[in-house]
């Protein structure tokens, strides 16, 4: 298990060092990113999470590419994992499986063709253990736009730890908000 966990952040760290040598901004967001913003508050209550996700600029794709391929990692398209489209991945080497790759959302862009909003510009991020990470408004709207059982896991560990709270109501728009009332109805799923 510890190795599983090791062999993540080893991942994470590899492609944030790849991406900030060439200069190409990024951000991590997804569990990586809920885990960096749940330790702040209670390190105990951190969740680890099986994969990298990273926010990119479509206009920074091909740089991207270049310097994560200089790092090891192996481009790939691959059908998105019961959703309509594909996504941009890159595996650990080439014979990784997805599940052990760096996931790409395109900033400004819907996450899947049937997402009610689009992912948030990238903005500037905030400074992690490491690695850049997204401003924690820009995560819980990306987990509100999504809204799986996991995303809605990790609200409410953002909730658990008072990152989020029923003011933060107010910062989304109505759909987005009815998504965050379950969330601060059922705390506890």
């Amino acid at each position: 298990m510890a190795k599983g966990i090791d062999d993540v952040r080893r991942r994470l760290e590899r492609a944030a060092s790849a991406l900030s040598k060439l200069g190409v901004p990024y951000a991590v967001v997804g569990g990586n990113a809920v885990a960096a913003w749940v330790s702040r508050v209670d390190e105990s209550a951190v969740r680890n999470t099986r994969d990298v996700d990273i926010l990119l600029r479509r206009e920074d794709a091909e740089r991207a590419r270049s310097a994560l391929e200089a790092a090891g990692f192996v481009f790939r398209r691959v059908a998105s994992l019961g959703k309509a489209g594909t996504m941009d991945v890159f595996l650990d080497g080439p014979e990784a499986k997805v599940r052990d790759a760096i996931h790409v959302l395109w900033a400004g862009e819907k996450p899947v063709p049937n997402a009610i909003e689009f992912t948030p510009e990238l903005r500037e991020p905030e400074s992690g253990d490491g690695f850049d990470l997204v401003p924690l408004e820009d995560l819980v709207r990306m987990k509100l736009i999504s809204f799986r059982d996991k995303d809605r896991m990790h609200l409410r560990d953002l909730l658990a730890v008072e990152l989020i709270d029923e003011s933060w109501l107010d910062r989304f728009p109505p759909t987005l908000a009815d998504r965050l009332q379950v969330i601060l109805d059922d705390p506890d799923g």
